[in-house]
């Protein structure tokens, strides 16, 4: 196992900048910016601030300009977050980027291999956190970094992953001095001779300042070899329950929340489950549990794999994981944390306790692999709450009461989304209507893209479409590239901020195109 260890080590660190002293107004700097992937510690999502773009407004958005990737493999996954005019983002390419909000302009570039020359193919995956003068990121081989926010130069680069296969799909969250962010893996894609599996999900808090892991949560115990696959490789148990979603703290009670994934191998540990734990110390406050039994590896696609995948059988191989960040909920008289499934069920709790406080079935789960559901994250204005379902024919985008889960209004992915515009040239089968991302609220409107490339942007009051663009097309870049839009991408949502909204397109499933995704910036 690999320690914690340093992995560029500087000269000099950069001096602490000043914070506020309320943990939650230094993760929000500047009225109207979006600076975590949460949009808040809490997990809302929302721009309370946001009022140039409203129902009145919205229709008349355009494009202000587009930053384009060179062509890779990876899909474009970063969210961006935006402070102080300055828009942060990692691209599919082994790079970091700042560049000016309203035009795009470069402020400066990072290159992961400028810290490990031997980084290779590593890309960042997760959203930045910008806060106390830095840049927070962490990549696809397990490495956090922290960058100078005014120049980009690297204050720390630390390896936090004690598994080769471990990455960073879970963004990380700024809170009273440390960075909360949470690991998973690819590890459960190996084939029949892969020796499946041995990474452990976690949580870790680290020091802000110097990057030192100040405590680490992990979701299941140590692996044991259990014997082996028949192919011979070695089998070993438990496995999984990685972290892929991002973390929410209530400043009221400095608790966290967040939640986990299905075992890869066994059934132990906290799979498929939301934790409530101590943001100082990591000690549980409480855990609910949300599926019984899910085992599931990639494997489990495959029609003969009932050697490999015993929940074959039983019907406990579901995927079933809380990829989805959670929703700090306060009402008159008590608070709930909430949050979506990939069975499609939305879950709310009493925040306090982990009592079930209500739940809502809102898509019809798939009997293996969960992508019918409730993937990267709803939003909660104060109001309602809106969830929206990936693959569940058709994906739909729900406003839901927070007090009780009813259904406000639903309003369907739309049925010509895959007959028109951009995604009607390419073959049928590679359309779905269906939503990747996490959803985004700015008071009076709800943000929503689908798989059918198309961004929308929906009334909160009624879930009428106010506004659709398509991004299915070609779009030069103002950094000197071409660029081709695609699916929506997930792993994040819109994000708006100061009148403005960026979007980034290029996900699952791609429209094939010679060239790379595309970063949208969208102004009035």
């Amino acid at each position: 196992m690999r320690v914690f260890r340093r992995i560029a080590a500087m000269a000099t660190i950069l001096p602490l900048l000043v914070v506020a002293a309320d943990p939650a107004a230094a993760a929000t700097r500047h009225r109207g910016d979006w600076p975590t992937w949460q949009g808040d510690t809490r997990g809302s999502r929302h721009n309370a601030d946001e009022r140039r773009i409203n129902p009145a407004t919205a229709g008349r958005l355009t494009l202000k300009w587009a930053f384009a990737y060179p062509e890779t493999e990876t899909p474009v996954k970063s969210q961006p977050a935006v402070v102080d005019g300055v828009i942060y983002f990692g691209g599919p390419d082994g790079r970091f980027y700042a560049r000016d909000a309203k035009t795009g302009a470069t402020r400066w570039t990072f290159t992961l291999t400028s810290v490990d020359p031997e980084a290779g193919d590593a890309v960042v995956l997760d959203g930045p956190a910008v806060a106390a003068g830095k840049v927070f990121f962490g990549d696809s081989r397990g490495y956090v970094y922290a960058l100078d926010q005014r120049t980009g130069r690297v204050v720390w680069a630390r390896d936090t992953e004690p598994h080769p296969m471990g990455w960073h799909t879970s963004s990380p969250l700024y809170y009273d001095g440390k960075i909360y962010i949470g690991a998973s893996s690819a590890e459960n894609t190996g084939g029949e001779d892969y020796p499946c599996c041995t990474f452990r999900g976690h949580l870790d808090a680290i020091d802000a300042r110097t990057g030192e892991l100040a405590w680490r949560y992990w979701t299941v115990p140590e692996p044991r070899q259990v014997g082996t696959w028949p192919s011979g490789a070695a089998r070993f148990e438990p496995s999984g329950a990685g972290v892929w979603s991002s973390p929410v703290i209530d400043p009221a009670t400095g608790t966290l929340y967040v939640g986990t994934g299905q075992n890869y191998t066994g059934s132990e540990g906290d799979f498929d489950s939301l934790l409530a734990l101590d943001a100082r110390s990591g000690a549980v406050r409480w855990k609910q549990q949300v599926t019984d039994s899910d085992t599931w590896r990639s494997l489990c696609n495959e029609p003969d794999a009932e050697g490999y995948c015993p929940g074959l059988k039983d019907g406990s191989a579901l995927d079933y994981d809380i990829g989805a960040t959670p929703n700090i909920i306060r009402l008159p008289g008590r608070t709930l944390v909430g949050v979506g499934q990939k069975s499609g069920v939305y879950h709310a709790f009493d925040a306090r306790t982990g009592a079930v406080e209500w739940r809502r079935q809102l898509s019809v789960p798939w009997p293996s692999g969960g992508i019918s559901g409730i993937q990267w994250g709803s939003s909660f204005d104060g109001h309602r709450l809106y969830v929206a379902t990936y693959f569940a024919d058709p994906g739909t985008l729900f406003a839901l009461s927070p007090a009780t889960g009813q259904v406000l209004w639903e309003t369907p992915s739309p049925a010509d989304g895959c007959t028109t515009g951009g995604a009607a040239a390419f073959p049928p089968g590679i359309c779905a209507p269906a939503h990747t991302p996490a959803v985004t609220s700015t008071p009076g409107l709800v943000y929503e893209g689908s798989n059918d490339g198309k961004m929308r942007i929906y009334s909160a009051a009624t879930g009428a479409i106010l506004w659709e663009f398509d991004t299915i097309r070609e779009f030069q870049g103002v950094n000197g590239l071409t660029g081709f839009g695609s699916a929506i991408s997930g792993n994040g949502g819109a994000v708006v901020a100061d009148g403005m909204l960026y979007v980034q397109s290029g996900y699952a499933p791609a429209y094939p195109s010679p060239y790379g995704n595309v970063l949208l910036a969208f102004g009035l």
